[in-house]
């Protein structure tokens, strides 16, 4: 029997085959000039990680994020530049592009997708994974903001809610307040228990289960 049959069958009989975490934990852009793309990532507010001494390896990881990327000296062979709309996930677009606006970076105009293509200016009423903007590093490489509020079913465990930043946990509740104050006018009354509604419409609203009214 060949070895790739021997762990076709040992992943069909091992129940814990598939359980492992196998987190995506860096990914590496193609640049020209180090010390010019150090420079560039670090204006973003991106935290630049310690790396092995002498690895060549400059890696970067933007706010609140899991995942981090890295780049240096014969890291890739892909042409410097050619990495294109790399997505990063924000709560609140409008104040994701004006942080990397008041730190010198070019970045395009909010837009949103029409049947005809991009249209200019957010989503209406902010409909999630629907509003982007978009800016490059000095070689070229593209980055995509987009913005997402609710998740699609699946996406996250339902038992479980998390937030990758303290903005994002803000961004958060003042959706949940708003929510609320929907929910008590439908009720006509005050709701004293309103820090399990709170909890209740975000694990919902992050899992993408139906919110509660």
């Amino acid at each position: 029997m060949s070895t790739t049959a021997t762990r076709s069958k040992d992943t069909a009989t091992n129940g814990r085959v598939g359980q492992v975490d196998m987190k995506l934990e860096v990914i590496t852009i193609p640049v020209s000039d180090v010390d010019r793309a150090t420079k560039f990532y670090a204006s973003l507010g991106w935290r630049q990680d310690v790396t092995p001494p002498g690895s060549g390896v400059v890696q970067f990881t933007p706010p609140g994020s899991p995942s981090s990327v890295h780049f240096g000296t014969n890291r890739t062979s892909a042409a410097p530049g050619s990495a294109q709309n790399q997505f990063l996930i924000v709560s609140d677009i409008q104040a994701a592009r004006d942080e990397l606006v008041g730190r010198g970076v070019e970045v395009s105009e909010i837009f949103h997708l029409g049947p005809a293509g991009p249209v200019s200016g957010p989503a209406p009423d902010h409909a999630t994974y629907s509003s982007f903007a978009t800016f490059n590093d000095p070689d070229g490489n593209s980055w995509l903001l987009q913005e997402i509020t609710t998740r699609l079913p699946g996406r996250v465990e339902a038992t479980e809610t998390a937030f990758a930043s303290t903005s994002d946990l803000a961004s958060a509740l003042r959706r949940a307040e708003a929510a609320h104050g929907e929910h008590e006018k439908r009720t006509g009354q005050r709701d004293a228990d309103w820090p399990s509604w709170y909890a209740a419409y975000m694990a919902a609203e992050q899992s993408g289960k139906e919110l509660p009214l």
